[in-house]
């Protein structure tokens, strides 16, 4: 049982030795970090960056279209056509006669240009509209990792600091361990007071433990939305406390917010706009189109394959070319364009109840956030006084122990009451900076903890 503990005090010592030993890593270090390194933001850049090339795939249907092209046919067997007898002067027989040669050749270019095409011209405004899309999903998604790794790291700032205090108890209860075990060794101490602190203090080791395994998963989970490799180590500054507790004792006003600077907000307008543009995109469908063309092509007839037998004037060359306009006119489609309309203000009018939604929970979040705020400020002056009471008693209670004017379970009661206050101070700290990046979020400056 002995060296089961040694082992297990040499363990959670390495452990703690190797983490405290690591550089330093700030809040903005460390969203400055995920910013650059994060997998899933690199990905939604690059959804901003394949918008700018759907523009410009759109816009190329506005350019003009120019195609070449060249053919060379084998004639196997000539087409025949029936002529009537009369025109060779034997009336009421039927003749027919092949026309054409065996070989022919042709290149030529064809160029078309859009004049006016209501599809192609509400297109782009929409690819445009697009663009802007893209560029707000990559701030949501910025924001979103922004608020992810902020959590993250408080709650790894809160686990430190337990284990802190932890360290502190199993520290306390070790000396006490010596004291009581030097008494018991001179008959001044019962066997079973020794018993019941050993007891505590394997308690408090594996708490340890179980801290210390959950400071190195929080670890690893902050690495990985930071987009950091496993093999590198950081720690957190310990100031960082004192940062919370100085600022929840600020006092703070409460402002109201303004919904259109939500990113999420200014999404789901986008969605809108973009949704209204198809809506017009279907509706332009129903309008004429109006194209120029132009050809051009240069045409080889001969009887000879490839033109190397005969005559220089065995082989036919000639150009043609022409210029003109389409006209495209939309009659019916069976009522398929009305259908796609009707499809696309069914659209709207759920994006304007998903909007509706998302303010009120927006709103409620913001009120949650201030209430949380508001509780979380009173339980951290609360539970700072009681930790410090909670810490005047202990020491108060283990030097009457030591005078024998107070037992054990005083003393092991006391050591439990401050170990508790320890961690609703802590818990406070937490759950107060949750609720303020709530509320910095709700008022749509995430952005603010960069600096």
């Amino acid at each position: 049982m002995k060296r089961f503990k040694l082992s297990l005090i040499l363990l959670v010592g390495i452990g703690v030795s190797h983490c405290y030993a690591q550089a330093p890593l700030t809040l903005q270090e460390a969203l400055k970090f995920a910013i650059n390194n994060n997998q899933g933001l690199a990905r939604t850049k690059m959804e901003e960056e394949m918008g700018k090339f759907k523009t410009e795939e759109v816009r190329a249907q506005a350019l003009p279209q120019i195609n070449g092209n060249a053919n060379y046919t084998d004639n196997l067997q000539l087409a025949k056509s029936i002529l009537p007898g009369d025109v060779i002067g034997q009336p009421g027989k039927n003749l027919a006669v092949a026309f054409g040669v065996k070989y022919s050749t042709s290149a030529g270019a064809e160029l078309n240009q859009q004049l006016y095409n209501q599809s192609v011209f509400t297109g782009l405004k929409a690819a445009k509209a697009g663009e802007e899309y893209y560029k707000l999903q990559t701030q949501q998604s910025t924001e979103d990792l922004i608020y992810n790794v902020s959590q993250l790291y408080y709650q790894l700032l809160i686990t430190q600091e337990n284990i802190k205090s932890l360290d502190s108890n199993v520290q306390k209860l070790s000396a006490l361990v010596t004291v009581t075990k030097s008494q018991f060794d001179n008959g001044l101490a019962k066997k079973i007071d020794l018993d019941r602190i050993k007891v505590n203090l394997t308690n408090y080791q594996t708490q340890r433990i179980q801290l210390i395994n959950q400071y190195a998963m929080q670890t690893n989970n902050l690495k990985r939305v930071m987009g950091m490799p496993l093999e590198s180590a950081f720690v957190i500054p310990s100031a960082s406390l004192k940062d919370i507790e100085a600022h929840a004792a600020q006092v703070l006003q409460y402002e109201d917010i303004s919904l259109e600077d939500r990113t999420e907000m200014k999404v789901l307008k986008k969605q809108e706009e973009l949704q209204l543009f198809q809506k017009k995109a279907y509706q332009a469908e129903n309008y004429p189109s109006l194209a120029l063309f132009g050809r051009y092509a240069y045409n080889g007839m001969s009887n000879h394959w490839l033109y190397e037998k005969g005559d220089a004037n065995s082989t036919l060359w000639y150009g043609t070319s022409a210029i003109g306009l389409t006209l495209r006119v939309p009659i019916f489609d069976g009522f398929g364009r009305r259908s796609k309309v009707s499809q696309a203000n069914v659209a709207i009018r759920q994006l304007q109840y998903t909007m509706d939604e998302t303010k009120l929970a927006l709103n409620i979040q913001y009120e949650n956030s201030k209430l949380t705020m508001r509780t979380n400020i009173t339980a951290i002056q609360t539970q700072k006084e009681n930790m410090e009471l909670a810490n005047e008693v202990y020491y108060s209670t283990q030097n009457n122990y030591s005078l024998g004017l107070a037992g054990l379970t005083d003393l092991l009661n006391a050591e439990t009451s401050l170990t508790d206050a320890q961690n609703s101070y802590n818990a406070a700290l937490l759950q107060y900076k949750l609720a303020e990046l709530d509320m910095i979020k709700s008022k749509g400056n995430l952005k603010s903890l960069l600096n």
